[in-house]
């Protein structure tokens, strides 16, 4: 068993080792394709968007424009988090709430943010309400449909034998049903993550006169692409350390579930 562990883990890190290379390749790839055989100026060498990205970090100004992005991106996932928690909770718990709620998240979930976006500037304006607004409506259904599918999962014989023990409802869902639920949920933190970035990002492209995704825009405007792309690779690389943060804090709340690694 040790001798088969020590070969998955091998396996898991030469992997990894290959991802990266292969990252590094395609960045190669971009910085000669730039100076060898395309000729635009809309395709700049990496070591330009490079130099673009140090000198917008450390004038503050592209780092500025980025912090403002994240704390609507925060403020919105956290608050759709939340919610859509609660409801996948209170969903699996109830099949009159399940027989409510249902229809509607169905309804609503498969609507694009940017259709949704027009009428929201009409009712909450141009500001950051609107666009904390979309990104808690964006994070809310992956959330909420984790949640209720974890906490549908849950051992049977669990739930019959804290009823046969006489444990109250609450706290069989806060002992029992929470944390083996927590898999899921963090399953869907992670893609309302990478969903919470997208969707600010794109607010701030369609009605914004402050953040990263009205950086791109304005860059592309000015014919500065090198700029664009920094802001580009800023979001990426942003977006790959904030998954690895859940991914840490996944593995500090659930250690008895990565042991299965």
């Amino acid at each position: 068993m040790a001798v088969s562990m020590d070969r998955a883990t091998r396996l898991v890190a030469q992997t990894r080792v290959s991802g990266f290379l292969l990252i590094l390749a395609l960045l190669v790839l971009w910085e000669i394709s730039a100076r060898v055989w395309v000729n635009s100026a809309n395709w700049p060498p990496l070591t330009q968007v490079l130099d673009a990205l140090v000198a917008g970090l450390t004038s503050g100004e592209l780092s500025g424009v980025f912090g403002s992005s994240l704390v609507r991106m925060f403020s919105g996932y956290i608050a759709g988090a939340m919610v859509g928690a609660a409801v996948g909770l209170l969903m699996a718990s109830s099949r009159w709430c399940q027989a409510l709620l249902e229809p509607s998240i169905e309804l609503l979930r498969p609507i694009p943010i940017p259709a949704i976006v027009p009428p929201l500037i009409l009712v909450l304006g141009i500001d950051d309400a609107m666009k904390i607004f979309v990104v808690a409506f964006s994070s809310f259904f992956p959330i909420v449909i984790n949640t209720f599918q974890g906490t549908k999962a849950v051992e049977p014989t669990l739930l019959a034998m804290s009823r046969t023990l006489g444990v109250r409802r609450l706290r069989t869902l806060a002992r029992i049903v929470l944390p083996a639920s927590l898999p899921y949920v963090f399953a869907g933190l992670r893609v309302s993550l990478s969903l919470a970035l997208i969707v600010t990002v794109v607010a701030e492209m369609i009605a914004g006169s402050e953040g990263i995704g009205f950086y791109l825009v304005s860059m592309q405007y000015a014919m500065r692409p090198a700029d664009m792309y920094a802001g580009v690779l800023l979001i990426a690389a942003t977006g790959y350390a904030l998954n690895g943060l859940l991914l840490l804090l996944e593995r500090a709340v659930l250690p008895w579930y990565h042991q299965q690694d």
